[in-house]
């Protein structure tokens, strides 16, 4: 489970919640399903304008990615494991690492470790490895993009809310009492769109980026060190290169822990 994204989603409608009863604002106000229905149902409609179906169909898949933790390999085991795969592919040859390739999970890593056992040249190996990340980064902007869009439709379907709420208002001039209560109703529908838009949707869609950007750092480091093994470098070659993707705090830690060993 992420837990930045439930503390944030929490954090907000206390925030809001609080915020409204220290202000001396009702709660109940909230309870107006016409806001609702325009707000939600509004930005529904606008993303189905806005986007195919095809495109649509992910958007579970998205609240999956932002709800629940991606687990990835320690960047202190990929570089262990290229060093140890290099120094099996310099004594034994490439062949010799065939056999490792059923303890590895990360397709990305598998194929990559395949081309490379089967002799695929090393520019060939960089292109399509290189295409594959650029594809992963144009889906996942796709997907971040949804999300994006939400969050500025949402706040102008607000003003839409606000405007039909007080279109109804106006016709409870004579009664003040109602005329009150109709404006208050009208807000609320400008609270929910700037709510969603800006503690929701447009934090998703940045959420989802920073994702893409790990993703793809992890696969370029991975790539890295593909390619080290294919041009035959030495481990500590190898782990010179891969140590361009840490931390310079990890670096330390893994300098540190190869001089105890």
């Amino acid at each position: 489970m992420e837990i930045s994204t439930i503390i944030g989603v929490i954090g907000g409608l206390l925030a809001v919640g609080v915020g409204m009863v220290l202000k001396g604002a009702s709660l109940s106000a909230l309870i107006n399903p016409a806001a609702f229905l325009i707000i939600i149902a509004g930005t529904a409609a606008c993303l189905f304008n806005a986007f195919t179906m095809e495109q649509l169909k992910k958007v579970p898949g998205l609240f999956k990615l932002l709800f629940k933790k991606r687990e990835h390999m320690p960047k202190e085991e990929i570089l262990a494991l290229f060093t140890n795969l290099s120094q099996l592919a310099r004594r034994e040859g490439l062949l010799a690492l065939e056999p490792m390739l059923e303890e590895i999970q990360d397709s990305y890593l598998k194929n990559g470790l395949s081309m490379v056992i089967d002799g695929m040249d090393a520019d060939l190996i960089a292109d399509v490895l290189g295409l594959d990340i650029s594809q992963m980064e144009a889906r996942h902007r796709a997907g971040s993009q949804i999300f994006s869009q939400a969050g500025s439709y949402a706040p102008t379907l607000g003003v839409l809310g606000a405007v039909v709420g007080l279109i109804a208002a106006l016709g409870n001039l004579n009664d003040i009492e109602k005329l009150g209560h109709s404006i208050a109703a009208a807000f609320v529908a400008t609270m929910l769109g700037i709510f969603t838009g800006y503690v929701i949707w447009n934090p998703f869609a940045n959420k989802l980026k920073m994702l893409s950007q790990e993703e793809a750092e992890f696969r370029r480091m991975m790539l890295e060190g593909i390619l080290s093994i294919q041009a035959g470098d030495n481990p500590a070659t190898v782990s010179a290169k891969l140590k361009v993707f840490v931390t310079q705090g990890e670096r330390e830690k893994l300098d540190s822990k190869a001089k105890e060993e």
